[in-house]
Formats: C-alpha cells, sequence, structure tokens
C-alpha cells in the first residue's frame, strides 16, 4: 500500500484531509493516548480494518515530535513482533498514522483467561519481546516505553503472535541518551539518576515486565495516599536506584532459580553488565528447558487482580516526560544490593552475584539533592 505524504522536514507537501477521508472510514474514538487519539480505521476499497493514530499539530511541539518521531522509526522496521506501519498523511493540521490493527487482548487479560498459565507461558512471551527487541537493537534503536500495556496479541488465536506498540517515544541511538523519558515503574536506575543511557534501558523493562508475570507485583511498587504522587515517586525512583527489590515468598516460591537468575540479570544495576537482549535469547530458561511446567495462575492472578485493577496503579504508570529540570542525582554510586543465597545462580557463567536482586537491609545512602522529586509541575504528567 502505497504512502501518503511523509514529507516531515521543511518542505510543506501537505495532504488534504479528503484524501485521508476518500480512502478511510475512521469511525469514532476508541482510545486516547498522552499524545494521540485512537481510531479503528476501514479502508473503503478492501474492507480492511487498520488501526490510526491522528495527532493534532495544534495541541504542542511535543506532539509533533511525537508524531514525526514514530513515523521516522516505524518506517525502519519491519519484523514480525512488532506493529508494522501502513500508512501515512500530513495534513496542515494533524498526522495520521495507520498501522495493522492487533485484535487481541493484552497480556494480563490473556493469563486471567487461562485455565493454566505457567513460567513457560511467561517464557514464550518474553523471548518475543526479546527478539523484537534484540532486532531495534541491532538498529541501534532504543524503544524507551516498553511495558505491559504496550504488549498485546496479534489476534485471538490459541498461539498468537505478541506484538510491540506504541513507538513515540524510541529513538536513534546517536551516541549515549541523556532526556529522561519513559514510565516511572519501568525506568532503569540510569535514566532515573540522570546518566546517558542507551539500549540497557530497554532490557531493564523486560526485566521488569518478566518479574510482574511471574509473580503479579510490580518490583518496585510504592504503598502510599492516594494522588501523593511525589512521595510516591520519591520513594520508588529510591528503590530503582539501589536495585531495591526482592523475590518475595510466597508469591516467588514455586518460581524456577532459573527465571530468577534471568531477572537478576535484566535488572543489573549497572548498565554496563546488564545483560543484552541478544544474550538474553540464549537464556537457558528461554531457549532451554528451564522454565517449570507448574501451574502459576492462581497466585499469579491474584496478585495481578489486586495491584493492577486499582486506579492508584492506573496513575502510577501513566506514560511521562520527565522534564530537563527534574534533578540530577548527587550521589554517584548508589549501594548495591547482594543477591541472597536462594537466589544465587548455579551456573559457573552467571555473572556476580552482588549486583543486583534482593538487597540486604542497608539503606542506600542519598543526598538531600540525590532523587528527582517528580510533580505536575515538573512536568510529570501523571493522571
Amino acid at each position: 500500500m502505497p504512502f501518503g505524504c511523509v514529507t516531515l522536514g521543511d518542505k510543506k507537501d501537505y495532504n488534504q484531509p479528503s484524501e485521508v477521508t476518500d480512502r478511510y472510514d475512521l469511525g469514532q474514538v476508541i482510545k486516547t493516548e498522552e499524545f494521540c487519539e485512537i481510531f479503528r480505521a476501514k479502508e473503503k476499497t478492501t474492507g480492511k480494518l487498520y488501526t490510526c493514530k491522528k495527532f493534532l499539530k495544534r495541541d504542542g511541539r511535543k506532539v509533533r515530535k511525537a508524531a514525526k518521531n514514530e513515523i521516522i522509526i516505524l518506517k525502519m522496521v519491519k519484523h514480525p513482533n512488532i506493529l508494522q506501519l501502513v500508512d501515512v498523511y500530513v495534513t496542515r493540521k494533524e498526522y495520521f498514522i495507520f498501522l495493522e490493527l492487533a485484535t487481541g487482548r493484552e497480556v494480563f487479560d490473556w493469563i486471567l483467561d487461562q485455565g493454566y498459565y505457567s513460567e513457560r507461558d511467561t517464557s514464550n512471551v518474553i523471548r518475543q519481546v526479546l527478539e523484537a527487541v534484540a532486532y531495534l537493537h541491532s538498529l541501534k534503536i532504543v524503544h524507551r516505553n516498553l511495558k505491559l500495556e504496550n504488549l498485546v496479541y496479534y489476534n485471538r488465536m490459541k498461539n498468537s503472535k505478541i506484538v510491540i506498540s506504541d513507538f513515540h517515544l524510541a529513538k536513534l541511538e546517536n551516541g549515549l541518551i541523556k532526556e529522561p523519558c519513559g514510565t516511572p515503574e519501568y525506568l532503569a536506575p540510569e535514566v532515573v539518576g540522570r546518566q546517558r543511557y542507551g539500549r540497557p534501558v530497554d532490557c531493564w523493562a523486560i526485566g521488569v515486565i518478566m518479574y510482574i508475570l511471574l509473580s503479579g507485583n510490580p518490583p518496585f511498587y510504592e504503598e502510599v495516599e492516594e494522588d501523593d504522587y511525589e512521595n510516591h515517586d520519591k520513594n520508588l525512583f529510591r528503590k530503582i536506584l539501589a536495585g531495591d527489590y526482592e523475590f518475595d515468598p510466597p508469591y516467588w516460591d514455586d518460581i524456577s532459580q532459573a527465571a530468577k537468575e534471568l531477572v537478576t540479570r535484566l535488572m543489573e544495576v549497572d548498565q554496563d553488565q546488564r545483560i543484552t537482549a541478544e544474550e538474553a535469547i540464549s537464556h537457558e530458561w528461554i531457549s532451554g528447558n528451564a522454565a517449570s511446567d507448574k501451574n502459576i495462575k492462581d497466585g499469579v492472578c491474584a496478585q495481578i487482580e489486586k495491584n493492577f485493577a486499582r486506579a492508584k496503579w492506573k496513575k502510577a504508570v501513566r506514560v511521562t516526560t520527565l522534564m530537563k529540570r527534574l534533578r540530577a542525582p548527587e550521589q554517584a554510586e548508589p549501594a548495591k544490593p547482594t543477591l541472597p543465597a536462594a537466589a544465587m545462580p548455579d551456573s559457573a557463567t552467571s555473572p556476580a552475584p552482588a549486583t543486583t536482586a534482593a538487597p540486604d537491609n542497608t539503606a542506600p545512602t542519598l543526598g538531600s539533592g540525590s532523587l528527582p522529586s517528580p510533580s505536575p509541575s515538573l512536568g510529570c504528567s501523571l493522571i
């Protein structure tokens, strides 16, 4: 299918709005995201259904930048686990991005509907995400906003593939990146700490996703009063900087050591030591037989319903672009937690154990200005 106008530079070669409406029926808005409205579009000549994202230029520079960025990145990629770009139209007032339509469910919904759910199911999901991310990283593309909400099943068939969506924060890694952005619960320590960062942030986010899918709990969730986002994020970021998470009983009692070891390597605080997506694909829990077949559905579903059905969590994970006004940590090296003996990897090729996972009881030493202090006034867009 030919693309519409995709000129994004100074040349003003616009499509007419009628070019969009002559070809597609957009219907009603089915979802509103931070920068755009999403429609289910129907191509008039074929009856095929697509997803249409409409960005309004009048909504500001950030919206225009997000639209242009998503178009540029999506034109570069072609992978079975990434929603493919179909068509683009740029009018004087809008950007229209047409994508493949994923008709399946989000991963959470799929888990809740299963009669049986095991580590092998999670391994299958994570493998597909790793393969897509390894492909992106081979092109020096950093997604920067990997999270469960951006992972959906392509269709409702039993063996449907997983696809990654939402590329408006993706960025080409031309040198290390400084601009902090993403979703708070999934941010890597180097982003929270205002260090320069790159592709390893995606591997950290995959570790967070894997942790949630195996336990039903977020690794760094902080319980605070309703709408107290500033304290929530301060405490959350403090834990992220220190790698302060644990494999808590009873939620992790039935999870294999291989799974814990891969989570630990993905959520390594030191980005230079973190496992890459390509390396993770070869891990025994992904490509071998280390993932357990034991049914963990009851425990995982109970925690999912407890932690993720609440408005509080939905507010906490709203995409946020952390503004440059966020204060950089003054403490260069937070204390690193040690992996308890129960979670120590057995493999001789595994990394040194004193790098992440469950910490000891020593709180990291942080200066008064060492944590970002996000709030709506500082540009954190928390609903």
